[in-house]
């Protein structure tokens, strides 16, 4: 390009902001789109109308195999990967369904981050060479039939039998629980809450999957029972006691979602932006008015702020400068958002936004949970309200 020309406006990146990334970023980005138009988009619909994922460990192993799993964890096997590059993976994976970068979000930014932050080498070198490779898929228990939003109030409780720990309790909302081999339960213990590696085919551990949901229907969830589970000593990861360890991993869970949602948001953006331009109605094609273009342009206004948002978040996590509060600007802006640009498209599309055979309906359920869970909008509005005013309002 000569000087002084200007490049060519694409609507699918209005801003350039492909221009933020590097060669070895545009790879990443690229194989995890190109998996998921492979993998998922061809499937993704029935899975979700059926409620279920055949195969999901095969999947994993797929997932594994492309070194997204714990991708953005060093050694072990893990890919060392950016959190640019981990970022654009979340994105990717959930433009195809939010189920799919659950499965590799709860997978890497939940189990295996706990374990390689807080375990011992043992346990790390025990499980995290499987989970990456996806031999061995993980789960994460720590919300609770009673209390979601308060994990300080936990049942869960582990107590001490000779050298032995005794589990007794049970998690709720938990992806890839039945489908587990091994588990990150955190429970109250005499010392504080301390988190445990728990092997599923332990006895007095069982998963029974939740039915009748209407969100992420192409996602495992289940809840947890632990029924006087006894687990060695060595299973309780020796580097963290209290909050700060599950909370600490669910930051790291909550970067991902911030660029994840907007995955989903683009897909539903495009969706309607190829369906204004090949619907027609009185004589030409709805992307011609004014209020449908008004839609449009607001959409891929949202879209592509949050997107950047993403990155400029991403650039502080690689410098060692993002903060909690930062995560929960993020994440409270990028779903919100996310939720809105799918109901705009859904009104684009008119009565085909809620078939199937378009993806607009099925990431608007899906994000109805991704903005629950991981904290709820309230959680965060009240993290960043502390910040803003000095005062907590928790209390």
């Amino acid at each position: 390009m000569s000087a002084g020309t200007l490049p060519s406006f694409d609507p699918r990146d209005p801003l350039g902001l492909d221009d933020l990334l590097d060669p070895e970023d545009l790879a990443v980005r690229d194989t995890m789109r190109q998996w998921a138009a492979d993998r998922v988009l061809p499937h993704v619909a029935d899975w979700f109308e059926r409620g279920e994922v055949p195969g999901i460990r095969e999947l994993a192993r797929e997932l594994g195999s492309l070194g997204a799993l714990g991708m953005s964890l060093t050694g072990y096997g893990c890919a060392g990967a950016s959190p640019i590059q981990y970022g654009l993976a979340c994105l990717e994976l959930e433009a195809a369904d939010s189920g799919i970068r659950s499965l590799m979000s709860v997978q890497g930014s939940l189990s295996m981050y706990a374990i390689h932050r807080f375990g011992s080498e043992e346990q790390k070198q025990q499980w995290l060479p499987r989970m990456a490779s996806g031999e061995v898929i993980g789960c994460f228990g720590l919300t609770e039939p009673d209390h979601g939003s308060d994990p300080a109030g936990m049942r869960t409780y582990a107590k001490r039998d000779g050298s032995d720990w005794v589990l007794t309790g049970r998690k709720m909302w938990i992806t890839n629980g039945s489908v587990a081999g091994v588990a990150v339960v955190w429970a109250r213990t005499d010392e504080g809450i301390r988190g445990f590696v728990v092997p599923t085919d332990a006895p007095g551990f069982s998963a029974p999957d939740i039915k009748h949901k209407w969100s992420l229907r192409a996602s495992v969830t289940s809840e947890l029972v632990l029924d006087e589970v006894r687990l060695p000593s060595d299973a309780v990861l020796p580097e963290v006691t209290g909050l700060r360890g599950p909370l600490s991993c669910l930051g790291h869970a909550r970067y991902g979602i911030i660029w994840g949602s907007m995955g989903a948001a683009r897909s539903a953006f495009e969706s309607a932006l190829d369906y204004a331009r090949e619907r027609e109605q009185f004589g030409r094609p709805i992307g011609g008015f004014q209020l449908t273009q008004a839609k449009l342009a607001d959409m891929a206004l949202e879209l592509h702020k949050g997107i950047l948002l993403a990155h400029h978040l991403g650039r502080r996590m690689e410098a060692g400068r993002l903060r909690p509060e930062q995560v929960s600007f993020g994440k409270l802006n990028n779903v919100r958002e996310a939720i809105e640009i799918c109901r705009t498209s859904r009104t684009i599309l008119g009565a085909n936004g809620i078939s199937l055979e378009y993806p607009v309906m099925r990431h608007a359920t899906n994000l109805e949970s991704v903005l629950t869970y991981e904290g709820t909008v309230e959680m965060h509005q009240l993290v960043l309200g502390k910040a803003l005013t000095g005062i907590d309002a928790f209390r």
